[in-house]
């Protein structure tokens, strides 16, 4: 079966989108015989070609503009179009992004329904009209593939899909996350970093619905009880500015006198991130929505203690193996974490239930399980 996957996410690898596609293309490459795969890419630029395709994986080049008028041209015109050129058996859209029409039958991944269900995301007119017109293209796809079967709920309560129609197939931590060390490599990036010695980690988004300001506000319970020896490091893109979406992160660190307690250390490269989970000593994810929740299974493949929320799909990634708390609750999520970092035989435990966990995740099974979707579509064609 010849199945081509829209790649406009291929070369952006530090996004979701981009890091499902990438490796669900190498698992099928690499696992699964009877699949031939063509990536429709978006050449928004003259020279930029798709990088780091799998051998026996075919890249079909298409001129696309940038931008986000570009990018809904090439989702609902110029990759169909390119579907139909191709004379492929079916097309895959590994994001919540497929066309309203199309010449052969499409399978969507919708990761989660978070652009539809929290407000920071439905503020604009434009941002309104791009969840209502990919909401309506899901609901005509021959097939939806979702991360967890919270999501699979979701979108039967809000799109109105079917629940036959959707099928839950789990995501997996990489292959470079792992509790193995590597001293030098470890040592130049936390020194890249100017990471201490001992810290605890939150790598992730800031947007309202990771709740990062509980977790701040649990951190003045921290502070208090461990003193100034376990920093909370915060990772990820730092928002530019204040809005409804993001608040004033400075002034809150400021009032609730944990300037000496936080620091930020901004983006962090890819490559960099299984470095910064092994060596934290805990690893907080405060969110209260997740489609699946990527980065505590990264740190539970790490080795690392995993203080994470009872929200969404996130009891169904960690299990027993982690601190799930009420996202509310400051003061549960502080004893959490200040209970990871002084109990020795805690600690001991969670690593070892952290690393169980993550082996029942694997990139080959999601790789499989999306193949046999793509059987299952092209068998109900005939």
């Amino acid at each position: 079966m010849h199945i081509a996957l829209n790649a406009y996410f291929w070369n952006q690898p530090h996004t979701g989108s981009g890091q499902y596609t990438r490796q669900l293309v190498y698992h099928l490459s690499r696992f699964v015989s009877d699949v031939q795969l063509t990536l429709v890419f978006p050449q928004q630029t003259p020279g930029v070609e798709a990088q780091e395709v799998p051998p026996g994986v075919t890249v079909y080049n298409v001129s696309a503009r940038s931008g986000h008028v570009g990018k809904v041209w090439f989702e609902q015109v110029l990759f169909p179009r390119a579907c139909g050129t191709l004379g492929v058996d079916l097309a895959h859209v590994p994001y919540w992004g497929s066309p309203l029409r199309s010449p052969v039958p499409v399978v969507v991944t919708v990761h989660d329904l978070t652009t539809l269900l929290m407000p920071e995301y439905r503020r604009g007119v434009a941002a309104r009209l791009y969840t209502a017109l990919v909401s309506a293209a899901a609901r005509g796809a021959a097939h939806v593939i979702t991360d967890s079967f919270f999501s699979k709920l979701d979108i039967v309560d809000h799109l109105g899909i079917a629940e036959e129609e959707i099928t839950a197939i789990y995501l997996a931590a990489g292959e470079q996350y792992t509790a193995v060390e590597n001293s030098l490599v470890d040592l130049a990036t936390l020194r890249k970093y100017d990471l201490p010695d001992f810290y605890i980690l939150y790598l992730g988004g800031y947007v309202l619905h990771k709740n990062v300001p509980t977790l701040l506000l649990a951190y003045t319970y921290v502070a208090r009880a461990l003193g100034g020896s376990y920093p909370l490091v915060l990772a990820g893109t730092k928002p530019a500015g204040v809005s409804d979406s993001f608040p004033d992160y400075d002034a809150m660190i400021e009032s609730l006198g944990l300037r000496e307690a936080v620091r930020w250390i901004g983006y962090v490269d890819e490559e960099d991130k299984p470095v910064l989970y092994r060596n934290a000593e805990t690893f907080v994810f405060p969110s209260r929505y997740e489609g699946f929740g990527l980065g505590p299974l990264e740190a539970m493949a790490s080795g690392t203690p995993v203080v994470t929320t009872e929200c969404t799909s996130l009891p169904e990634v960690v299990g027993d193996a982690a601190f799930a708390v009420d996202p509310d609750d400051a003061r549960q999520m502080a004893g959490a974490i200040i209970a990871t970092v002084v109990e020795e035989n805690l600690r001991a435990e969670l690593r070892r239930k952290g690393l169980e966990q993550a082996e029942r995740f694997s990139w080959q099974t999601t790789a499989t399980e999306t193949a046999l979707v793509y059987q299952m579509v092209l068998r109900q064609r005939v």
